[in-house]
């Protein structure tokens, strides 16, 4: 098993990576990879769909409603994979570090982490919402080569911060997505050759008027790339509360949530 990788690229809808992911594109183009579109669960916001992509639960029924909410009370990839003896970590904004290790995040004493008490044993955090992709990515890397991870969460700010800034039709915001794609694909080739089966996606999208939490296409559907020798390439309609059960099925968790079988092979 070579393991599984999620990049969640935060307030990236799919009007933007569908014109800005050139790299990505030519990859599906050429039947490497496939590309998607799913809507996001209600209400639109972070924390709630960090716990619906990470735990399969959406919002409604996770009690994870809005980001003031801070900790899971659910069953977590990274609990599961603990319990079943495999290694997860993540380079992530810090509220997935109080999402699952369930405490209060403190720079000077989380921002690395390598510690078995936790359930999410291994990671970088940041606080900055304009933390540089490069520097996620390269720390995202650092984490599964240093650990051997199987599960490895990559979480971006940067595109979600040019949103709120300056709003989803701004240059701001397209060249933001164009730069994600362009880092993607410093690591990318490197994650296939190792067998490593590669979801890249986003919490919710971003509207015109620099904010999310609506209803509205622009800040409710995104994008979804998948690459590895587990997908099908099948045409599906995917559920974002999907994602979760499939990784678990990629990494063979036991896990009671559903996943899409259509987009898995087998």
């Amino acid at each position: 098993m070579a393991g599984a990788i999620l990049v969640v690229l935060d307030g990236l809808n799919y009007e933007s990576a569908s014109v800005n992911m050139g790299y990505l594109s030519a990859l599906c183009r050429e039947n490497v990879g496939k590309f998607y579109s799913l809507h996001c669960e209600l209400p639109s916001m972070s924390r709630p769909l960090y716990e619906c992509l990470l735990t399969g639960v959406k919002p409604a029924l996770s009690g994870v409603v809005n980001n003031a909410l801070c900790f899971s009370r659910q069953k977590s990839i990274f609990d599961l994979s603990k319990n079943a003896g495999l290694k997860a970590g993540a380079a992530a904004y810090h509220w997935v570090f109080e999402l699952y290790n369930r405490q209060e995040f403190k720079p000077h004493l989380h921002r690395h982490i390598e510690d078995e008490n936790f359930a999410l044993p291994y990671g970088h955090f940041y606080y900055e919402d304009d933390y540089l992709d490069s520097h996620l990515f390269a720390d995202g890397e650092h984490l599964r080569k240093k650990y051997a991870l199987d599960f490895t969460l990559i979480h971006s700010m940067n595109i979600d911060d040019a949103g709120h800034k300056f709003g989803s039709c701004s240059t701001q915001y397209a060249n933001k997505t164009k730069k994600a794609d362009c880092i993607i694909s410093h690591y990318l080739p490197t994650w296939l050759d190792e067998g490593i089966n590669v979801l890249i996606t986003s919490d919710h999208g971003m509207d015109a008027g620099r904010s999310h939490g609506g209803l509205s296409q622009s800040e409710t559907l995104v994008p979804l790339f998948v690459f590895g020798e587990a997908f099908s390439h099948a045409e599906t309609t995917i559920e974002q509360d999907e994602i979760c059960g499939t990784i678990c099925e990629i990494l063979k968790l036991k896990h009671e949530k559903k996943y899409n079988k259509n987009l898995l092979k087998g």
